[in-house]
């Protein structure tokens, strides 16, 4: 069995900040933090490098992969349209610490960003991000599409339903707050904008991703 590679983590606000090279260590600084900024890197050189950078020039790079697809199922599929947003949530565990975002799908420029909370899933943040874009889309009258690359977020939506299997506790209070309001927005309102599934196995990681993989 291949052994795991080591990364180092930049936290640019949290508890403490700095470069840690676990990510228990990381995990102290930025949990019950609001608004913890952090991310991963293969080096400690890298992660140093970015302590001394701001945290917005690093979040989210790094994430183009090469296809996995042939050359005629690319030409199938065609390029993104960049008449769009995309939307897309981290945790660090599930549960775990999560948070989400959207941005513009061809510049990256981030359009809103929530979190971290101390505790949600994944699944949560996907179909969060995915109602507040369609939220913004409308109150902006725009005609852009939204990608995600989450089919469950996708469907929870469609059925104006969050079904996660996470149990309500204070510690994620938060998180279900906004789950409730998304279910209510999206019963109280209508929209025109268009869910895509953003094809990674093509086009890389999804724009909006977190790069902390």
């Amino acid at each position: 069995m291949a052994s795991k590679k080591k990364k180092y983590y930049t936290v640019w606000q949290g508890h403490k900040t700095g470069v840690f090279e676990t990510w228990n260590a990381c995990k102290k600084q930025v949990k019950d933090y609001q608004g913890a900024q952090y991310k991963s890197f293969a080096t400690l050189k890298e992660a140093k490098e970015a302590l001394a950078g701001n945290y917005f020039n690093f979040v989210g790079k790094n994430t183009a992969t090469k296809s996995q697809l042939s050359p005629q199922e690319l030409k199938k599929i065609g390029l993104p349209n960049y008449n769009s947003i995309a939307v897309d949530a981290a945790s660090s565990g599930n549960p775990g610490i999560m948070e989400y975002r959207g941005v513009d799908t061809k510049t990256k420029k981030q359009l809103f960003i929530q979190g971290p909370f101390a505790q949600g899933t994944n699944n949560i943040g996907e179909f969060l991000a995915l109602v507040h874009g369609l939220a913004m889309l409308k109150k902006h009258h725009s005609d852009r599409i939204i990608y995600t690359d989450s089919r469950t977020a996708m469907s929870w939506v469609r059925k104006k339903k969050c079904n996660t299997k996470l149990e309500r506790n204070t510690k994620n209070k938060p998180v279900f707050d906004l789950v409730d309001r998304a279910i209510e927005w999206l019963n109280n309102n209508t929209y025109t904008s268009t869910i895509v599934k953003w094809e990674t196995k093509a086009w890389g990681e999804i724009p909006a991703d977190f790069g902390r993989k």
